[in-house]
């Protein structure tokens, strides 16, 4: 290669408003049309100078150059050997790779014009954080644990404007809510979120299935009720038991849910149904699913059932029943532990009364429409007491405690009108929340 045929260099100096530092960058100029024979493609393929360069502005002129090239060299004629030095200066001079040579020089041959085949869409919308952006904020939550969208935004804003990381520049114009769409990017889930299915709960106490009473009594829906907190300190909780059929509620107090103090409780609460506990079902909380109630219920030889997931009508009955009776007994403002046990006497000698032998239920009726779907309906001649439901149940006596009847139950139920035993309930309830009221006041 001649000395007219070598590139002719330029230095362009500029100066990096930043730094301050004086930055040189190499322009080469080359006049490649004077290459017309494929020894002088070979020479300056092996020449001294190792030069990668792109010197074209865009794709346009690139393929501009590669039609002239083809045209030139009469590309078709050459050899085998000869058309791979072609591809290979091709290569140096277009920046292309071997395979896009390929298809272009094919289209070239086949008389077709170079142009780009597709188009950015007008509703696409520019990437501002590249790739190394998201790697680079995978690092630091990493390093930090994922911390909240403003504190890493603010951690990325300092690593720019105060430690100077150039690495940092366009992150630290990140948003927080721009922050957490990186975070749900494919990228970032690949290097960073590692995601794992729900591990069950494998606990094989009770069966996970609806209670079926089968026409008979005594297999009850119960739940637990908290009083609420003050300051962080747990109040009494309630557990509220109601019995399937009939409707027969039973309310017990307890100073807090665990073995010390529920099985007591438990074992008073059930003693206090007129028939024998047949059933147990509960949700899946651990203050009835565990060894202790399962043990209780085993000397009772009932049967232990709870809540399926995705059936949120498996437990309503007793749930219905801790805003209907319960919070509207109590309410919802905090009552200390200490008071367990006056609530729990009240609840025996008048709340649990009431609720059974004077407070109206509604029972519901079902009935099969055109298509073939069970709708429930609440007709007025089925709204009971539960003891009036209890009394309608065929040979019922069969069925309760030895020592108790419905003679015996309806005798009691007729010694006070129902008016007479609603105000003997909210006077009773009245002195208790007086009672209580009067030593939360001592002790303070």
């Amino acid at each position: 290669m001649s000395l007219n045929e070598l590139p002719r260099f330029q230095r362009d100096m500029s100066l990096n408003g930043r730094s301050g530092s004086i930055i040189f960058q190499m322009v080469i100029d080359m006049d490649e049309s004077r290459l017309g024979s494929i020894a002088q493609l070979q020479a300056f393929l092996e020449g001294t100078l190792e030069v990668s360069f792109s010197a074209f502005a865009d794709d346009q002129e690139r393929y501009a150059h590669i039609a002239s090239v083809v045209r030139r060299l009469g590309y078709t004629r050459l050899s085998r050997p000869d058309k791979g030095i072609v591809l290979r200066y091709l290569a140096r001079t277009s920046g292309y790779s071997r395979a896009q040579l390929t298809r272009l020089l094919a289209r070239v041959l086949e008389g077709q014009p170079l142009a780009k085949r597709y188009r950015v869409p007008a509703h696409a919308f520019a990437r501002r954080y590249s790739p190394a952006d998201v790697a680079l904020l995978v690092s630091v939550d990493r390093a930090h644990g994922c911390l909240s969208g403003p504190a890493t935004v603010h951690l990325l804003r300092r690593a720019w404007h105060v430690h100077g990381d150039a690495r940092f520049e366009r992150l630290a114009q990140l948003s927080p809510s721009h922050l957490y769409n990186l975070r749900k990017s494919g990228p970032y889930k690949a290097a960073r979120v590692s995601l794992t299915k729900t591990r069950p709960v494998l606990n094989a106490i009770g069966q996970r299935r609806a209670p079926d009473p089968g026409g008979r009594v005594g297999f009850i829906r119960i739940d637990s009720v908290h009083q609420g907190d003050l300051d962080r300190i747990k109040g009494v909780y309630y557990v509220n038991a109601v019995d399937i059929l009939t409707q027969w509620e039973v309310v017990a107090c307890c100073e807090r849910i665990s073995e010390a103090f529920l099985l007591p409780v438990l074992e008073q609460l059930m003693a206090q149904f007129p028939f024998p506990i047949r059933g147990f079902h509960s949700d899946n909380g651990g203050e009835f699913v565990n060894r202790q109630v399962a043990a209780l219920l085993g000397k009772l030889q009932a049967e232990q059932t709870k809540s399926r997931p995705r059936k949120s009508n498996d437990n309503a009955l007793a749930e219905s029943k801790n805003a209907a009776v319960v919070r509207k007994t109590f309410g919802y403002s905090h009552i200390p532990q200490r008071f367990a046990g006056l609530i729990n006497t009240f609840c025996q000698e008048h709340l649990n009364t009431y609720v059974n032998l004077h407070r109206p239920c509604l029972f519901a009726k079902q009935v099969m429409d055109a298509k073939g779907k069970i709708r429930k309906t609440y007709p007025p001649e089925l709204v009971q007491t539960p003891l009036e439901k209890l009394a309608s149940l065929p040979d019922i006596d069969k069925q309760l405690r030895r020592g108790i009847t419905v003679q015996l139950l309806q005798q009691q139920a007729v010694q006070v009108t129902d008016l007479q035993a609603a105000e003997q309930l909210n006077a009773a309830r009245m002195a208790l929340f007086a009672t209580i009221e009067k030593r939360s006041r001592r002790l303070a």
